[in-house]
């Protein structure tokens, strides 16, 4: 099998750098034979942050005998000039769509600092942190308490996906999910857990291919019979089959990013 090809990806932005990690991660799964060491650089503020920069990314580029790929989010142009300069390939995203946009508009840009972080989506970001608050206090089955005001309900057995994708629906999009494990006893009794029942409409549920959940509850239990590869076929069985019967939406979360796995929750629920 031929050695992958390695380079080194710097992510640098004048804010916290994921925007620019997160439009450079999309350019970047599509070269599925390049493997990639990611760097981020944020906060870059200054003249002195900014020749910081180019001392690294050069520098890099001489330990790895290959120049660098740089992403960067950065408004003040006397700073963005300044890292491209370094003996690197250099691609801009506000020089890229800043000037077209402006061109468009008819009018120049505020070239703000932090402007998509500012005072107008305070209440976005409240929003999003008491989804957060809610969303951590109803992992996992925790409680069936106040579920009226969940936006989404995930079901699923153990260690499918359930915790990381209700924290990025509410981290990402403000949105409070709890979450409940599918459990032997629920497929016993023939039910839903707790008062999911009257919370129907809210209900998602995720399912996985039981090799993959082998494979995954082996890391976390080895040799056990939760881990065994039959007691993953019936538990995936079994609630799939719950699922059917109770007319939940669900989709196989086996080969799906937690990014991929939102999107359609958000698709299918209508939800905003």
């Amino acid at each position: 099998m031929p050695t992958p090809l390695k380079r080194t990806v710097f992510f640098i932005s004048d804010g916290t750098g994921l925007t620019a990690e997160a439009l450079g991660h999309s350019l970047l799964t599509q070269f599925e034979h390049v493997e990639f060491k990611q760097i981020r650089i944020p906060f870059l503020d200054s003249v002195e942050h900014a020749q910081g920069a180019v001392a690294r990314i050069n520098a890099q580029g001489e330990a790895d005998g290959m120049r660098p790929i740089v992403f960067t989010t950065l408004v003040n142009q006397a700073l963005a000039a300044i890292v491209h300069q370094a003996d690197a390939f250099c691609l801009s995203y506000f020089e890229t769509f800043l000037a077209p946009l402006e061109a468009e508009l008819g009018i120049k840009s505020s070239h703000t600092v932090g402007r998509s972080h500012g005072t107008a989506d305070s209440s976005d970001y409240k929003n999003r942190i008491e989804a957060i608050n809610y969303t951590l206090a109803h992992d996992d089955g925790i409680t069936d308490r106040d579920l009226a005001q969940a936006d989404v309900i995930l079901v699923a057995v153990s260690r499918c996906g359930k915790t990381p994708t209700s924290l990025y629906l509410a981290m990402q999009f403000g949105l409070k999910a709890a979450n409940f494990p599918l459990i032997p006893e629920d497929f016993d009794r023939g039910r839903l857990p707790g008062t999911l029942e009257k919370h129907r409409s809210k209900l998602f549920g995720l399912t996985i291919q039981p090799d993959r959940l082998h494979q995954i509850r082996e890391e976390r239990r080895a040799d056990s019979k939760y881990a065994s590869l039959a007691n993953c076929r019936y538990e995936v069985a079994e609630a799939e089959k719950m699922m059917r019967r109770e007319g939940i939406r669900w989709l196989d979360s086996s080969t799906k990013s937690i990014e991929e796995i939102s999107t359609t929750i958000l698709q299918e629920l209508k939800l905003r």
